[in-house]
């Protein structure tokens, strides 16, 4: 029923002026804005966008909503945080991350990040 249709996915922040500059000016996404409403196109590889819309009542989600895959993990992490973006730490049993904020174990590189919503993002070792 929908194989052949041209899907996407979107997440809410609580303030779209603070989106606009994350995910265009740090991440240097291209993007555009509906004026008509508050929501943010996000244009990204592959041709499906993903939308992004404030919504006051707005709950950080609690799993990964983006990946960013990329053939360096650690150097992604070097520039992200150069521009002042805060990675993650996990420290549970079987689930680590070092001490550059990677988790280097069990599945490919991977570190996460929030945006100024609270959402979390990561860097993932791209498959080659």
């Amino acid at each position: 029923m929908f194989r052949d249709t041209k899907a996407f996915s979107g997440f809410s922040v609580d303030n779209l002026e603070k989106a606009k500059e994350f995910y265009g000016n740090a991440l240097k996404l291209e993007m555009t804005e509906a004026s008509e409403m508050a929501i943010l196109q996000l244009h990204i590889s592959g041709g499906h966008d993903i939308i992004v819309y404030e919504k006051p009542n707005h709950e950080p989600a609690t799993f990964t909503i983006l990946n960013f895959p990329v053939q360096d993990v650690a150097k992604a992490v070097r520039e992200l945080k150069a521009l002042g973006i805060v990675f993650e730490s996990y420290d549970m049993p079987d689930f680590k991350t070092d001490a550059d904020n990677v988790f280097r174990g069990g599945g490919p590189e991977i570190a996460w990040f929030k945006d100024p919503a609270g959402n979390i993002l990561s860097v993932i070792k791209e498959d080659e």
